[in-house]
């Protein structure tokens, strides 16, 4: 296994300084993120590392020779928007550059991207499934004619606005089935982050026992749960009034156990720390030690 960051964190950095913070602390390689410049969706979203829009041959020599030049891999390119949206011209953006990210991957030797399916959060279940048979067979499609796999990530995206079916489709094992039922291709997977399902009050490390083979990714994000919280606004509240996002080691999982289940399953890929940890906000030293104490904490734990 390799390990790395997500480069959200450094959002206000160019990516020659994320790959020397990086280099600098000693991790292995880090996921790019790759939104349209402009779009600022959420926290931790809109970030550009690299522009894919109209991304060349030369740009893509020019990212790999800062990554030669740091000793630091790119593991993937990420980009995570709704391609399945309510609003059709939202879709239709995130639809058209998802395709651009498997674009740039080709032309930077990557083997995949990670994203997000989407939901329409207005819709029941059974509906979201028959709009991602209707969209997500092509896309896939798109990433297997030219090599690329494509990573889920698993977070329902579940804030007051989407509460209480989430922006993304992809959040159960049991929903994970069915997608791989619909689409069995090898080169459609999951960027797997065991804190989403914590925050659902389920078995984070379980389901890799069943959906190991089909793991590109991993992000590495522990999630703590407030039972004072718990017993006061109860399971039916909005996740995220009774979890709170940390880094790996400050929260609920055990990452032991999280990274030996990984690896039984013969997953030999990136496992790269996502900081959504509201105690390492602010400027870019504290920061840069949220990446520093979880390398401690997981450097260990991969050969």
């Amino acid at each position: 296994m390799q390990l790395g960051f997500v480069t959200a964190i450094f959002g206000d950095l160019s990516f020659e300084q994320v790959l020397q913070h990086a280099a600098e602390i000693g991790y292995d390689c880090v996921e790019v993120m790759c939104w349209p410049p402009g779009i600022r969706d959420r926290k931790y979203g809109g970030v550009t590392h690299l522009d894919c829009t109209d991304f060349t041959q030369a740009q893509a020599d020019d990212a790999n020779a800062l990554c030669e030049k740091h000793g630091v891999a790119i593991s993937a390119l990420g980009y995570y928007p709704n391609a399945l949206s309510h609003d059709e011209t939202e879709a239709g953006i995130a639809q058209q550059h998802i395709r651009k990210v498997i674009d740039a991957a080709v032309k930077l030797g990557l083997p995949g991207i990670n994203t997000f399916v989407g939901a329409n959060q207005h819709l029941p279940l059974e509906d979201n499934l028959l709009l991602f048979e209707k969209v997500w067979p092509e896309i896939v499609r798109y990433g297997e004619d030219r090599n690329i796999r494509i990573g889920i990530e698993n977070c329902p995206m579940l804030y007051a606005k989407s509460w209480p079916f989430g922006w993304n489709l992809a959040r159960t094992p049991a929903i994970w089935r069915r997608m791989f039922e619909l689409i069995p291709s090898v080169f459609f997977g999951l960027n797997y982050d065991p804190s989403h399902l914590r925050m659902q009050l389920m078995d984070p490390i379980a389901p890799i026992r069943e959906f190991g083979q089909r793991i590109f990714h991993s992000h590495a994000k522990d999630m703590r749960i407030d039972r004072e919280k718990l017993d006061r606004v109860g399971s039916l509240a909005a996740p995220m009034e009774r979890s709170t996002a940390k880094i790996p080691g400050l929260g609920d999982i055990h990452w032991g156990q999280y990274i030996g289940a990984l690896a039984d399953a013969g997953f030999d890929g990136p496992v790269c720390v996502e900081v959504e940890d509201h105690a390492f906000e602010g400027g870019v030293e504290r920061r840069r030690k949220s990446l520093e104490i979880s390398y401690r904490v997981l450097k260990s734990l991969i050969a």
